[in-house]
């Protein structure tokens, strides 16, 4: 007797996603939304155009299996890389404060001419981090086996 698979028979794997236009870029934007990182955790790697960022971010995708086998919540670290990326700016962040802690709460994208654009990382604080692109190409990508996350909460915005 055959029986349906069930998603929880699938085997857990990272996440490695690519965003190459603005709806790619909003599944990228949920999946790091609340991902915490020093700022030393930041490269802009401007021979190759690539700028770079090491994320703890929170396991969205895990919430409601968390839930559902009532386990605690978790994170993971991933890479967030943006290529062709121009010119990156900052406003709202101490860049000189290396034990600082920045927080995604959003990734965006200004369209300008020929494809060619903004992508912005918007930081809790009033920070953010400005990349002007020649075109969106960003990759998200699990390092890291998950980890409990530290404070066992689910990050809460009210």
């Amino acid at each position: 007797m055959n029986e349906d698979a069930k998603f929880e028979d699938g085997v857990e794997k990272p996440l490695r996603l690519q965003a190459l236009d603005t709806k790619d870029l909003q599944v990228i934007s949920a999946l790091v939304q609340d991902a915490v990182f020093p700022i030393t955790e930041l490269k802009w790697l401007q021979k190759e155009r690539r700028f770079a960022a090491l994320l703890n971010r929170f396991r969205w995708e895990d919430l409601a299996a968390a839930k559902q086998r009532n386990r605690p919540v978790e994170r993971v670290q991933s890479v967030l890389s943006i290529s062709d990326v121009l010119k990156v700016s900052s406003q709202g962040i101490d860049r000189a404060d290396k034990d600082l802690i920045l927080s995604v709460l959003t990734i965006g994208f200004e369209p300008g001419a020929d494809g060619t654009g903004r992508i912005e990382l918007t930081l809790a604080g009033d920070g953010a981090v400005s990349l002007e692109v020649e075109a969106i190409d960003v990759v998200l990508q699990d390092v890291t086996r998950p980890y409990l996350a530290p404070s066992r909460k689910v990050p809460d915005h009210g």
